[in-house]
């Protein structure tokens, strides 16, 4: 999906997004973003930030930018929580390199057209030691899953990718290690994965 077709299509799902997704993502998300909590004052970008439905789980001594493709999904974050709001694409982030401590990308990877391009991005403007926070739905290399593969070039245009294997995405980012990857829903078809930029402790 381009950056245009996409700004379209979630263009028209911005006004029943968190009807749609709320209920199902909140214990998800925070379970991801509590790792902010253990690391303390850190400074935050939310990548595909939506709705803002992140923004209530952050803690509000970090310094959080919030970034969405689409005009009417961050016109509905404004109340979530506070944050810089910037509309830009993943796929070239208009930040400068080791601008944050944590990026987070939850439900983003497997909706952009180009998963290994949006984590370089990620990992270009987060600091060495860093941490990247992922929540997504991913096929595992090798997992069959016939259905998600028949419908993910159906659903991919319109909605999400339902075929993306995230261990071929992670393969383009030699700079980041996995140190984290719990099932988190759908029979482990969701994941929570952590991962960390190398160069220094942290």
């Amino acid at each position: 999906m381009s950056a245009r077709s996409l700004r379209a299509a979630y263009g028209v799902w911005a006004p029943i997004y968190d009807a749609m997704v709320a209920g199902f993502s909140a214990p998800l998300r925070q379970r991801s973003l509590a790792q902010i909590h253990k690391q303390g004052p850190s400074r935050v970008l939310l990548v595909g930030a939506g709705t803002g439905l992140d923004l209530p789980h952050i803690p509000k001594d970090c310094v959080t930018v919030g970034l969405d493709l689409t005009h009417g999904m961050l016109l509905r974050a404004r109340s979530k929580g506070a944050a810089l709001l910037v509309e830009g694409d993943c796929e070239a982030l208009p930040f400068p390199d080791a601008s944050f401590d944590i990026v987070v990308l939850h439900l983003i990877l497997a909706v952009t057209a180009h998963a290994a391009a949006a984590l370089r991005e990620a990992a270009r403007v987060l600091r060495p030691g860093g941490r990247i926070l992922v929540l997504d739905k991913f096929l595992r290399p090798g997992q069959r899953a016939p259905l998600r593969r028949l419908i993910g070039p159906l659903l991919g245009p319109i909605a999400t990718h339902t075929d993306l294997v995230f261990e071929e995405v992670l393969a383009a980012c030699p700079e980041l290690r996995c140190i984290a990857d719990e099932p988190a829903a759908v029979n482990g078809w969701f994941r929570l994965i952590r991962l960390h930029k190398d160069g220094a402790q942290g």
